[in-house]
């Protein structure tokens, strides 16, 4: 009886460590976290950039906006990537500005100062290109960047 309950034991233990290690690393396909906002690093463990010379990714909308606009905004890749956090800054000052209309599937809202100002991924599923509507604020803010 005594070896039957350290096996019942140790099978206990092994799957909670398991379904502890599925948990944490599902954590990280359903989108950047709030700490991510300021310097939009990803706060994955294990994570490492991709070489530049290797892939590239390409944000293209249009050259001008009126306040209250709502501008196309596509994110292009050179290969297939999972995660991503979108944001529109203005150019003075590095502050994010607007709100996402409209996301595509595999996406999904982040608050980081205001609701709807950043987009990141939902889930894992592999991505190329995105086309995404961001909101120019109600009043004139400068030249934003995307990042």
């Amino acid at each position: 009886m005594e070896d039957g309950r350290k096996v019942h034991v140790i099978l206990i233990g092994w799957a909670c460590t398991t379904l502890c290690l599925v948990s944490y690393a599902a954590a990280f396909s359903h989108g950047a976290s709030p700490s991510a906002c300021i310097d939009m690093m990803p706060q994955h463990m294990r994570v490492q950039p991709h070489s530049p010379r290797n892939n590239y990714v390409t944000v293209h909308t249009n050259m001008s906006f009126f306040p209250g606009d709502k501008v196309p905004v596509t994110v292009r890749s050179s290969r297939d990537f999972m995660g991503f956090l979108l944001q529109a800054r203005k150019v003075s000052n590095d502050e994010i500005a607007g709100t996402f209309v409209f996301i595509p599937p595999g996406s999904k809202l982040l608050t980081c100062f205001e609701d709807g100002d950043t987009v990141t991924h939902s889930d894992k599923s592999l991505k190329r290109n995105l086309s995404f509507v961001w909101k120019a604020p109600d009043q004139p803010i400068g030249d934003i960047k995307f990042l």
